[in-house]
């Protein structure tokens, strides 16, 4: 553990003060950035998870661990071992098992198998959050029959997010298509003018279709987040 002894719960003093509450307020647990920690700080945060739930906390969960690579991961797992790992999405949940899902469903649909990873990130995120959840990959605008054979799953969904880089697309064009709300998620996937999804950023505020909000590049745990919390007081599949 870092330096100096943890005060009170979750809290070590000049390093950590875990926002414990955050559950009761938001309706969701606080999440962990673990690309921008040390492996020492992303350890002490998961040693002071686990402190606290031996001591009997039980109302800690879902956390999710996101960006963590393979290091970062090993760390989260040394301490919660029984936490889920998906190593495609960078993320790690705990505890494993994801609560049971209420609400509407939420589709993460991507437009290549490049932009998977962030793609999972936001389904992995919205499931956690206890949203049912359906993943939608390689229905980009490049190849619109793709797309057309899934627009009856689209349109089951409460909200849907769409992950694309490259020109960032389809999310007007699926906007056009259904009567949910759309999360466009632009990627950092593409080359030259791309710009590190720049563009796809770009064209995704720039979207002709109402009913888009955006977020930021790469960030599939905001748009999970978000996406869950449209859903969330909408009826579930099937009702």
């Amino acid at each position: 553990m870092a330096d100096g002894a943890a005060d009170g719960a979750g809290r070590i003093e000049g390093f950590l003060d875990l926002d414990l509450d955050r559950a009761s307020r938001r309706g969701a647990p606080e999440a962990v950035l673990c690309d921008a920690k040390s492996v020492e700080q992303v350890a002490a945060i998961v040693a002071e998870y686990a402190r606290l739930h031996a001591t009997g906390r039980t109302d800690l969960g879902p956390v999710l661990f996101t960006r963590a690579d393979d290091e970062r991961a090993a760390a989260v797992l040394a301490a919660l071992p029984d936490a889920h790992h998906d190593p495609v999405a960078r993320l790690l949940a705990w505890p494993a098992e994801p609560p049971a899902p209420s609400g509407g469903l939420v589709i993460v649909a991507c437009a290549g198998t490049s932009d998977l990873p962030v793609a999972r990130e936001a389904e992995l995120t919205a499931r956690y959050l206890g949203r049912p959840t359906r993943l939608i990959a390689d229905i980009g605008i490049a190849g619109l029959h793709r797309l057309q054979s899934r627009l009856p799953e689209l349109r089951e969904a409460a909200c849907v997010v769409v992950a694309a880089g490259m020109d960032g697309a389809l999310p007007t064009v699926v906007a056009g298509q259904i009567s949910a709300p759309v999360v466009a998620l632009p990627t950092s996937v593409g080359y030259g003018v791309a710009a590190g999804g720049q563009a796809a950023l770009m064209t995704m505020l720039s979207a002709c279709a109402p009913g888009i909000g955006v977020v930021n590049i790469d960030n599939g745990y905001g748009a999970g987040h978000l996406a869950a919390q449209i859903a969330r007081w909408a009826p579930a599949p099937g009702e």
